[in-house]
């Protein structure tokens, strides 16, 4: 069963601008699904439609077996926007049990106001409460009234690291009651350690879509190493075995592929002290999520 569905999905705010170019987009019941892609991708987009706040031009969408906004999916879906429009006079935990009260499931929001850590901010405003502190106000707001489907859009933005853990332990919960989640963020290695599924999406399309682990190859051993942006790699090129390929796949992190014999990082080590590059990480290892994210969003870098 899917929670969600988007099928060929067109979204337009003016003439010659598409925000979402025939997007597909599955969310499967009782999953995370991570929606990840670079700024103005048309992740928002999705959101807004998901939510029953944009209407698509043309396309299908489908949350809870019917139309998107309907009351009856707006009792069973909550949404966390990166705009969260909080009343800044009111107090975190009295904002939770508003919204609690008002969805008629005032008893759910003691059990989430001390998951979150929201009973520890005393009787500070909402105004004078840091930016984490009030991701995890807006977080509580969304869980209230335990929905089926959850929309969160950057949820752990701002956040330290101690609250960024509380707030990855309240999401894995979801998914262990059942629930699916749809998790829009930037953060890769936050999808990595939340998601059953992900989506990457560029220039509003899906790049690609799938579980995890279809989307990580493995089995291909790759040697990789961290050093200054941008670095000029084609006389490595020419050092290494002919075919090997060298592509800066982040800003700094650099992927060798072509074989991952000790030769191999022998002559990575050489060249980088002949042209006085302090090489970071190297090592060799199979692709991760953050490299085939930036193989799908980003064709510059490369070196054959």
């Amino acid at each position: 069963m899917d929670a969600a569905r988007l099928e060929g999905v067109v979204v337009s705010y003016g003439p010659g601008t598409r925000a979402l170019d025939g997007l597909d987009l599955r969310v499967r019941d009782g999953a995370i699904t991570a929606l990840l892609g670079p700024n103005g991708a048309g992740k928002s987009s999705a959101v807004g439609v998901l939510a029953g706040l944009v209407r698509p031009m043309s396309g299908r969408a489908q949350v809870l077996g019917g139309t998107p906004g309907r009351p009856a999916a707006r009792q069973r879906v909550n949404v966390m926007v990166q705009d969260d429009g909080l009343p800044t006079g009111a107090r975190g935990a009295e904002v939770v049990r508003h919204v609690a009260r008002l969805r008629g499931a005032l008893e759910s929001a003691e059990p989430l106001i001390s998951l979150l850590g929201l009973d520890q901010l005393g009787r500070t405003s909402v105004r004078r409460l840091s930016g984490g502190e009030r991701r995890r106000v807006s977080l509580a707001c969304a869980l209230v009234g335990d929905p089926d489907f959850v929309i969160l859009d950057e949820p752990t933005a701002g956040l330290d690291p101690r609250g960024r853990a509380i707030v990855w332990d309240a999401i894995a919960g979801l998914r262990d009651r059942g629930r699916a989640v749809l998790l829009c963020t930037h953060l890769l290695d936050e999808a990595e350690a939340l998601a059953d599924d992900v989506a990457i999406i560029a220039s509003g399309q899906v790049r690609a879509a799938g579980p995890l682990a279809s989307l990580v190859p493995t089995g291909t051993e790759v040697v990789t190493f961290d050093g200054p942006l941008h670095l000029d790699v084609r006389s490595l090129v020419d050092a290494l075995p002919e075919g090997a390929v060298v592509t800066e796949i982040s800003p700094g992190r650099y992927r060798i592929e072509g074989g991952a014999s000790p030769q191999i990082l022998a002559t990575v080590a050489s060249w980088c002290a002949q042209h006085g590059v302090q090489p970071r990480n190297l090592g060799v290892g199979s692709e991760s999520l953050a490299d085939t994210y930036w193989r799908l969003t980003d064709d510059t870098g490369s070196a054959t």
